[in-house]
């Protein structure tokens, strides 16, 4: 399985911006889906996460009500809406696939697979 995003870059504080993750070389309504994000000299974080048929959904506090995450089984990409963008959302996102029997998730540890990570900078 891979998974290759688009849609990172530079935008002002206030601004929207919409990541996109394209799977390929499996089914993507076999895994939980979710992104996380690094932001320099930080820890990766959860931001958010969906279920594989997409009904539930899960954010993180920091994100929630701004960061929207959805996914279309039958093109295979996954999205990340976000709006209302501030400079603590600076990092470099990932997208991530893989298994959660219970839950929303996949929870990082439950991750079988990354994308590279595109870097999202946010202007003040």
């Amino acid at each position: 399985v891979q998974l290759v995003e688009s849609g990172g870059g530079l935008v002002q504080a206030g601004g929207s911006l919409r990541l996109s993750c394209a799977l390929s070389g499996g089914t993507l309504s076999s895994y939980a889906m979710g992104w996380f994000r690094q932001a320099s000299g930080k820890e990766r974080e959860f931001v958010a996460s969906i279920i594989w048929s997409g009904t539930r959904t899960k954010e993180a506090d920091s994100v929630n009500g701004r960061f929207i995450i959805s996914r279309d089984n039958a093109k295979t990409l996954l999205y990340l809406q976000m709006s209302s963008l501030a400079p603590g959302a600076t990092a470099v996102y990932y997208c991530a696939a893989g298994r959660q029997p219970s839950g929303v998730g996949p929870t990082e540890g439950r991750v079988n697979n990354w994308g590279q990570g595109p870097q999202v900078t946010v202007s003040p």
